[in-house]
């Protein structure tokens, strides 16, 4: 297996795999969404609501907000499995202002100087004059399985390799070129051809195909090579996600080889 990394940047990261398959390259992207463990307001304790949002949506909003979450934020916070998880007061957040303001994620007060939102202008809640707020939360880290707010992505999705081909036998159709919603191909009279521009860019739509009356080009894809796209909320970097992912899914299979071996006591 080939591992190729095309672009990199805080917040997304694509890049290529060779040579696996399908059920693989599907177990890491399930791991990446449902099975990282990342931090997110859980408990809310709303003291004071003179605004016109109900207290139901006011925690829904400050459950979903991002929070940092990369490894050296939440070192030592427990996980939903251990023992004294329940216990643990996690990272306590206040939120106290009064209007006439909009009150943004930047106003949450956290108690760790490190774990705070990951943007300041994240809209929570509009205060006209005279109306205050008084809030304390608590949060704590969880899994995407069990709720949408413990996500570490909003993207995580690939596909396979794309290929076109064109059919020498028949004349050249330059007009299905033309056909293409993203640019990927471009016709060119003077070298008597059809250009790939971006092979990569391809969605494999197969417009150029249907706008083809001779069936000159022809689009599949390359069944073991696959494009990978991350993409996170900010909570973490796309690379530590994509390891966690790795990580656990390797943890699920030692777990299942042991369980083959011991006969299936346990």
């Amino acid at each position: 297996m080939e591992i190729e990394i095309k672009s990199k940047t805080d917040d997304e990261m694509v890049f290529i795999v060779r040579d696996a398959e399908v059920p693989f390259i599907n177990a890491i992207r399930r791991c990446a969404i449902v099975n990282v463990s990342k931090l997110a307001i859980e408990d809310v304790n709303i003291i004071r609501n003179d605004s016109a949002m109900f207290n139901e949506v006011l925690a829904h909003r400050l459950g979903l907000t991002p929070l940092v979450s990369n490894i050296n934020a939440i070192g030592g916070l427990p996980l939903p499995e251990d023992d004294d998880y329940e216990d643990h007061p996690g990272v306590m957040f206040s939120l106290q202002e009064e209007g006439p303001k909009v009150v943004y994620s930047k106003d949450l007060i956290s108690s760790d100087s490190i774990i705070k939102p990951v943007y300041d202008t994240i809209p929570l809640v509009k205060l006209n004059e005279g109306e205050k707020i008084n809030i304390e939360a608590s949060a704590k880290l969880g899994y995407g399985k069990e709720h949408a707010k413990w996500i570490p992505t909003t993207v995580c999705a690939y596909k396979q390799y794309p290929e076109i081909t064109f059919n020498d036998d028949v004349d050249i159709d330059y007009d299905c070129a033309l056909a293409c919603p993203r640019g990927v191909l471009k016709s060119d009279r003077r070298s008597k051809k059809i250009k790939i521009l971006d092979i990569e860019n391809c969605s494999m739509c197969k417009s150029c195909v249907r706008a083809s009356a001779n069936g000159y080009i022809n689009v599949g894809y390359h069944k073991n090579d696959f494009i990978f796209r991350i993409e996170t909320d900010g909570s973490m970097s796309p690379k530590e996600v994509l390891l966690k992912a790795c990580e656990e899914l390797g943890n699920k299979t030692d777990k299942f080889i042991r369980f083959s071996e011991e006969g299936g006591s346990k």
